[in-house]
């Protein structure tokens, strides 16, 4: 018998959520990604709960055991329970009746397996007890334990059901599966064969599922692969991955962690902000990024401007040149960010206003970066006005 063991199996609040529904002789049982963490020693995921208990017999239960349920998903059998300030989502198992590659219309059930089979991924229909014994409906452990994603029964089905889930293959193998193993032939010609289907999604969607793919440790090969299914052409034109492994490369070199957009700015595309529905300041950090490093700012210049983010901006760069990396550099970024201007606009209030008083600080400011941060403030003052070039 396998058992998971994991912190959050001994958590008060969770526990409480399975006491009350099992204290109404419902089934309570911790599902999907926080047992598939468990048994792989990976970080924790989202304590789901699944239940043959009906949605409005579920907020009884949580309401007789002092607890508070929000129904945030009543039509898809799913209840916000919330035990010491913290919210639980506790579905009832439920099978599909009709779905149409975005969302699905469901019918509850009482039956384990049923709801274990409209679920994505082998690996991600697994269960466990409130005392961490697996209960593995579809046999989906042994893949789990090679690191092997496979879809559950027909893979194309399993896609036109949710478009989505073309885009969530990619994401769970970079982050769980086992690149050395290759790519499930049958899901990628699944997945080439429903290209159309990605046209559907909402751009909110799927800019959420490339976020959590570029946060893997390494998404090179999958993207990679997303190229050559037509993936990739699909959601951003004009991406290209190359830039990519280098740049996961040179992450650990200058000791960055995983950013996606850092790696968003590698992959490159058309209006990524369009395509991917990213936040203003994720889109705004990306296009500082791709800006900066192809730009021709010097290492301390980088760092005196954008202070961390030089680091990002120097891997970048070496990485879309694929030219060689000198970790100098960033010892060059660190001092320039260290670095002031000692001028500032009221030492010049009395020679210069307006615009003339903008264009000398500028100038000032560029010939003091210019001189490697050397020249003093007496040696600024008595520069001529003479525009730099």
């Amino acid at each position: 018998m396998t058992r998971i063991a994991a912190p959050w199996l001994d958590d008060p609040a969770p526990r409480a959520v399975c006491a009350a529904l099992e204290s109404g002789g419902a089934q309570a049982l911790y599902v999907g990604g926080c047992v598939r963490n468990a048994l792989l020693g990976a970080a924790d995921s989202d304590i789901d709960i699944a239940t043959d208990a009906q949605p409005e017999r579920v907020m009884e239960l949580a309401l007789a055991a002092g607890l508070h349920p929000v129904p945030t998903g009543m039509d898809h059998g799913t209840i916000t329970v919330v035990a010491d300030g913290r919210g639980f989502e506790v579905t009832t198992f439920r099978r599909d009746v009709e779905t149409d590659g975005r969302r699905a219309v469901v019918a509850f059930s009482t039956d384990l397996a049923e709801d274990a089979a409209r679920r994505d991924f082998t690996m991600n229909a697994l269960y466990a007890t409130r005392d961490g014994r697996v209960i593995d409906p579809l046999g989906g452990l042994p893949d789990l334990m090679a690191r092997r994603l496979r879809f559950i029964g027909d893979a194309e089905t399993r896609i036109r059901e949710d478009y989505l889930r073309s885009l969530r293959f990619f994401r769970f193998h970079a982050w769980y599966a086992d690149a050395d193993h290759g790519f499930d032939p049958d899901a990628l010609a699944a997945i080439s064969g429903t290209l159309d289907g990605l046209s559907t999604l909402s751009r909110e969607r799927v800019g959420a599922e490339m976020v959590k793919l570029l946060a893997a440790p390494d998404p090179t090969p999958e993207l990679s692969v997303m190229m050559q299914t037509g993936v990739l052409p699909m959601l951003l034109m004009g991406a290209d991955p190359r830039a990519v492994g280098p740049l996961v490369h040179l992450e650990h070199v200058a000791d960055l962690p995983p950013e996606p957009m850092r790696r968003l700015a590698a992959l490159g595309g058309q209006d990524l902000q369009q395509s991917l529905r990213l936040s203003k300041l994720q889109a705004k950090l990306c296009s500082t990024l791709r800006d900066a490093a192809t730009g021709s700012l010097g290492a301390a210049e980088l760092g005196y401007r954008f202070g961390d983010l030089a680091a990002d901006i120097l891997t970048l760069r070496a990485a879309l040149m694929e030219s060689p990396f000198d970790p100098a550099t960033l010892d060059h970024a660190t001092r320039g960010a260290a670095q002031v201007f000692p001028i500032s606009a009221r030492d010049l209030a009395g020679a210069y206003q307006g615009k003339a008083l903008g264009d000398r600080l500028r100038y000032l400011e560029t010939a003091w970066i210019r001189s490697d941060f050397a020249l003093t403030t007496t040696d600024m003052m008595n520069l001529p006005d003479t525009p730099i070039k």
